[in-house]
């Protein structure tokens, strides 16, 4: 996988570094700000930049506080959610998914919920928001149990017109290089509630608050969670690229429906930010890029927790992902060419 970064963006990420160097400020400056407000634009929802999407999904477990609860994850996701579970003191109590879209829902939650539940962590896998997030929405509610969302693969995820992170308390981004919107490193905490986003600007900083120029430190749960200018400055230019690469991901997509007639189909109003084009049972593809999760992914076997998870199972041994990522050299040649290319035995 190559990460494109054409000459014009080029350009506009060193007239960004120009700015860094005349401000004197290579942490904690205007970049930063500036890149909040604008994923602030692009959620509608309050933004700020942490050092990555772990880093991210912990700060919104310490702020609830699980410790000795317990928070129900689907056993299918990159282990960065249960591992933040176990740093927050929490306890990871692992779901079966959806064969559908690969995600936790209601019915996968109320079978886990005991009185010890706090939270739920909806895991929107491979671009797309999970199908059953408005009954899963309902089910937090009646419950009071806290609804969390890990985006790391939700960039340009919406569903009736929300974005991953408007349906919880908040959600993490992960900004990793094979993301959609790739900076190398970094994430962003999203969340419609103000005070917990100011918690959050205090958590990333050691807990440090400037109280009558002076330095405290009213928050001793807090550790070194920020990023600097330069990588802010770099999401200023994905962000403003990212419609760009969205729509080159979408139009690639629809060339692949007209190919693979086994694929994850969404529900009306959805739309995918196709972090990973998934299929089903096709064996004899050429290029493809491996798995969202594999056997030896599931957290539940990372754990060495004792139980089954069949439909997560199934799904590792069914799936393959195609290649989508931005700048697939491949993704110019037509429908005719692309079926010729990945499957020439038609299978």
């Amino acid at each position: 996988m190559k990460i494109p970064f054409p000459s014009e963006a080029r350009k506009e990420y060193f007239r960004l570094l120009d700015e860094i160097f005349d401000s004197n400020f290579w942490s904690e400056g205007n970049m930063v700000r500036r890149f909040e407000e604008e994923f602030s634009k692009y959620t509608n929802l309050h933004a700020r930049t942490i050092s990555n999407g772990g880093a991210g999904l912990l700060a919104i477990l310490n702020y609830i506080d699980v410790r000795n609860a317990e928070v129900i994850v689907p056993t299918n996701t990159f282990w960065a959610s249960t591992r933040a579970i176990q740093m927050a003191g929490g306890i990871p109590i692992f779901s079966d998914i959806s064969r559908e879209d690969l995600c936790i829902t209601a019915e996968n939650i109320l079978n886990n919920i005991t009185s010890r539940t706090k939270a739920v962590l909806v895991v929107h896998i491979a671009g797309h928001i999970a199908f059953d997030i408005d009954a899963i929405v309902t089910l937090c509610q009646d419950k009071n149990i806290v609804l969390i969302e890990d985006c790391a693969h939700a960039h340009g995820a919406s569903f009736k017109g929300r974005v991953a992170g408007q349906f919880g308390l908040a959600g993490a981004y992960s900004f990793y290089a094979t993301k959609s919107l790739p900076l190398g490193e970094g994430g962003m905490v999203v969340s419609s509630d103000e005070n917990f986003i100011k918690w959050v600007e205090k958590y990333r900083n050691y807990g440090k608050a400037i109280k009558k120029e002076q330095v405290t430190y009213p928050m001793l749960d807090g550790f070194n969670f920020r990023i600097n200018e330069f990588t802010a400055a770099l999401g200023l230019v994905q962000l403003k690229r990212f419609p760009q690469i969205l729509d080159w991901k979408r139009s690639l997509a629809i060339k692949y429906d007209q190919i693979f007639n086994r694929h994850i189909t969404f529900p009306k109003q959805m739309l995918s930010g196709f972090y990973k084009y998934v299929v089903w049972d096709y064996p004899d593809i050429i290029e493809k890029t491996g798995q969202v999760f594999g056997p030896n992914d599931l957290n539940h076997k990372i754990a060495n927790a004792k139980k089954s998870f069949p439909n997560a199972e199934w799904v590792t041994k069914h799936h393959q992902c195609l290649p989508i990522y931005n700048g697939w050299d491949h993704a110019h040649k037509s429908v005719e060419e692309l079926a010729s290319y990945l499957i020439p035995n038609n299978s």
